[in-house]
């Protein structure tokens, strides 16, 4: 019996030292857990607090800029949505006052047929707007009915009509009046005759632009229908019934209607002959690409080139080669070292030639482009100096607006 009790005790005190075993292993296991969520967490408690109403750097940096890899773009969106940054506490909605603080208007180039400015501070629908209007909904000048009396060029009637309708007037299009429906008078239609000939054993000749010669006085083409009238009493009727003689006008007494000049139209044989007269109206380049007054616009984002490590002596140069519109440059540093600097970045075309070769050029070069910042250059056709057509593009855009705004109120 003594022996048995002391079994049972001996066992009792084993099942009690590895149930105590188990609670501390239990515990120490929590403690490892618990240290190991602390130093999981940890990174969070290192980062630096962020104002309410800012945006952290990186999301900052993504909103502003593209950044160009060299595989594609990134962060190419424009986010419009104004609740897109509400967790940080940042307004993003588009607001005028800070189009105002922000929008400005910078001339780089200016001539007689193009014109380049930086559009600063406004969003891509804006910039992507005033484009589409200089293209398709500034009013100029253009040939649109052609009265051939006489063609035996090689040109077919049409395809002279059309090549016709595609050169330049050099007029000012407010002058005039859409004609719409209405009988073409003085106001609203200019008219041009071109008649030329090559006679037998001459060279061939070149008609071109400069051969049409502009008629103050409208139509010198009777009606069909007049031509049948034998009553030679009254004054026989034209296409056109103008009131006075367009040179006569103030606008016009000093300032003589012409085309762009030296656009062939088209080349004659011995014997052949084109004799006709072009009526030319007002109208938009939505209705037909010869009314538009640019030659073509169109902007691209600013490009900003950013050295992230410094390259030098023969990563310089070879830095500086790989550029074909060099916007890198090399500066001498004294001892014979060398040390790249970006020069041109105005220049970069997005060809990325100089982020190609591995990550490290990569790691070396950043390229951008600055979201708000619009480079636009617009060549105009020679109806509108270049500047007078963006004046009219806003106030086609300020009229829209206006438009808007009415039918919201």
């Amino acid at each position: 019996m003594g022996s048995r009790r002391v079994e049972e005790e001996d066992t009792v005190s084993e099942s009690t030292y590895e149930s105590d075993e188990t609670e501390s292993e239990a515990k120490e296991e929590e403690e490892e857990k618990k240290t190991k969520k602390k130093e999981s967490l940890k990174w969070l408690e290192e980062l630096p607090d962020v104002p309410i109403g800012k945006l952290p750097p990186h999301l900052e940096f993504q909103r502003i800029r593209v950044e160009c890899k060299a595989d594609a773009p990134m962060h190419t969106d424009a986010l419009q949505y104004s609740g897109a940054y509400a967790s940080s506490g940042y307004d993003n909605s588009l607001r005028l006052d800070n189009i105002c603080d922000n929008f400005r208007v910078e001339v780089i180039r200016l001539t007689e047929e193009d014109m380049e400015f930086d559009m600063i501070g406004i969003d891509p629908a804006l910039a992507n707007a005033f484009r589409r209007i200089l293209i398709s909904e500034l009013p100029t000048m253009a040939i649109e009915k052609v009265l051939i009396a006489n063609n035996t060029s090689v040109v077919q009637d049409e395809v002279l009509s059309h090549r016709l309708g595609l050169i330049p007037i050099k007029v000012d299009p407010r002058l005039f009046e859409f004609a719409d429906n209405n009988t073409p008078n003085e106001k609203n239609t200019i008219v041009f005759k071109l008649h030329v000939s090559c006679e037998n054993g001459k060279p061939r000749t070149a008609v071109k632009s400069n051969d049409l010669k502009w008629l103050p006085h409208g139509s010198e083409f009777h009606l069909a229908s007049e031509d049948l009238k034998s009553d030679s009493s009254s004054k026989p009727r034209t296409y056109t019934s103008f009131a006075c003689s367009q040179d006569k006008l103030p606008e016009f007494s000093n300032n003589p209607i012409s085309t762009m000049e030296n656009i062939i139209i088209s080349k004659l044989g011995p014997g052949q002959e084109i004799e006709l007269e072009a009526h030319a109206v007002k109208g938009i380049g939505k209705t037909h690409a010869k009314w538009s007054p640019v030659a073509t616009a169109w902007y691209r984002m600013l490009p900003e080139v950013v050295l992230l490590q410094e390259v030098v002596d023969k990563d310089a140069e070879e830095l500086k080669n790989k550029c074909p519109v060099n916007v890198y440059d090399i500066e001498d540093l004294g001892n014979g070292r060398k040390r790249a600097t970006v020069a041109q970045p105005r220049a970069c075309t997005l060809c990325r030639e100089c982020i190609r070769g591995g990550q490290e050029w990569e790691d070396r070069v950043s390229l951008r482009r600055v979201k708000d910042h619009f480079i636009f250059t617009i060549e105009s056709t020679g109806a509108l100096p270049p500047e007078e057509l963006c004046t009219e593009a806003v106030k086609i855009l300020e009229g829209k607006c206006e438009r808007v705004i009415a039918e919201l109120s």
